[in-house]
């Protein structure tokens, strides 16, 4: 089985942005996903619902990435590296939407279930 949780719909109007972050939890917030039950956010699937007429970029700075949501596309990524560290090079943000309106929908995928799809590994960047 994999663990999922449930899509999360977000709707961004003129101005709408969402501040640089992570999509997992750090080692100093150790309990984030305790209530859950899920573990941290192994992976981030991100599927852009509408076309924004300007901005709305999503943004990972440490890659030089700018994805323009274009409805029907779709971002994944991994959050942590096999060992269960996080990959701080996966901050990203929502850039501001300068002309329409942007859907989105998230889906992530957490440590629970993903045992025996996604092995532990030896060192710490695996």
């Amino acid at each position: 089985m994999v663990f999922l949780l449930t899509d999360q719909v977000a709707n961004y109007g003129v101005g709408g942005q969402y501040e640089p972050h992570f999509d997992f939890s750090r080692k100093d917030e150790p309990d984030a996903f305790k209530r859950l039950g899920t573990g941290n956010r192994v992976a981030t699937f991100l599927n852009y619902m509408s076309d924004v007429e300007a901005g709305g970029a999503t943004v990972f700075p440490d890659f030089g990435a700018a994805i323009r949501p274009r409805k029907g596309t779709a971002v994944f990524w991994y959050n942590l590296f096999r060992s269960g560290e996080g990959d701080y090079r996966t901050r990203h943000a929502a850039c501001p939407v300068l002309v329409g309106s942007k859907w989105v929908s998230n889906k992530w995928f957490h440590e629970r279930g993903q045992e025996f799809r996604r092995p532990c590994g030896l060192t710490e960047v695996d």
